[in-house]
């Protein structure tokens, strides 16, 4: 869904979700300015493994330098909101051009990973873990 923003700008846009975080993700045609938050991508992301993890469909699609990006992320802690930051990251690139979609989908960023916290069991500790045993 392209749409016209002021001056003539086409904005794309593209929503991830990883973990309990989601993503609200626009690109524009710029200089490749990353903003998530308000704050730059160097000052969100505090380590260089989850800086490239974010910036990773850039890569994979030959886009670097060519997109100013705007996110939006909620939720989660900083992993899973860099994970969602990618999927919505790859949504916007295939909007933006379709020939994009082979090398992204290869890459398996179009795919939204499904693991979650498993939910708490009535009568035990956490998911899985149980009370202390005691036969007699």
């Amino acid at each position: 869904m392209a749409r016209v923003a002021k001056k003539d700008t086409t904005v794309f846009m593209g929503t991830g979700r990883r973990k309990t975080s989601i993503a609200r993700v626009r690109i524009m045609p710029g200089k490749g300015n990353f903003t998530i938050n308000g704050k730059d991508i160097n000052d969100y992301l505090n380590t260089d493994v989850l800086r490239s993890l974010a910036k990773s469909p850039f890569a994979v699609s030959g886009t670097e330098g060519k997109f100013d990006t705007i996110v939006k992320v909620e939720g989660g802690g900083l992993s899973g909101q860099a994970g969602a930051i990618r999927h919505g990251l790859a949504r916007a690139l295939v909007e933006a051009d379709e020939a994009n979609k082979p090398a992204i989908k290869a890459a398996g960023f179009l795919t939204r990973d499904p693991r979650m916290k498993e939910r708490k069991k009535p009568g035990l500790k956490k998911a899985r873990k149980a009370p202390q045993f005691s036969k007699r």
